[in-house]
């Protein structure tokens, strides 16, 4: 299975699917959820970050160690993170038949973060339904 490599400051997202229910407890189905102007989903994977120069690049010393002419100033979003983001600016994915989206990271507009305590719980959980 070859690797999908996630390029500079943009971010994998598995979108949430199907019905929504509203406060009111109407159903709307995922046509309607779709026209919305925020989306979310939970982060699958992150680019290596924003491109930036290496102040400590210099091409006038070849004694010295190879060094990269640029760095990448990391991203906030990290995967197990869920996002939300500018449906507008997300463009639509499909790897390995599941339906992802990929987003700029300036589109994520606040993310949730679990504690790692839930992660835990939810992997304890996975690992018991396995058994079963």
């Amino acid at each position: 299975m070859p690797e999908l490599i996630i390029v500079g400051d943009r971010v994998l997202i598995e979108p949430d699917e199907g019905e929504q229910k509203t406060d009111a407890g109407l159903v709307l189905p995922a046509s309607v959820a779709e026209r919305d102007k925020v989306g979310g989903g939970r982060v699958a994977h992150v680019g290596p970050g924003h491109l930036i120069p290496n102040p400590e690049y210099t091409e006038g010393e070849p004694w010295a160690g190879q060094k990269e002419a640029v760095r990448y100033l990391p991203l906030q979003a990290q995967p197990g993170d869920y996002a939300l983001f500018l449906r507008k600016e997300a463009i639509d994915l499909a790897y390995e038949k599941k339906k992802y989206l990929i987003v700029p990271h300036n589109a994520i507009l606040a993310l949730v973060r679990p504690d790692s305590d839930d992660i835990l719980n939810e992997i304890e959980g996975m690992l018991d339904e396995e058994d079963e």
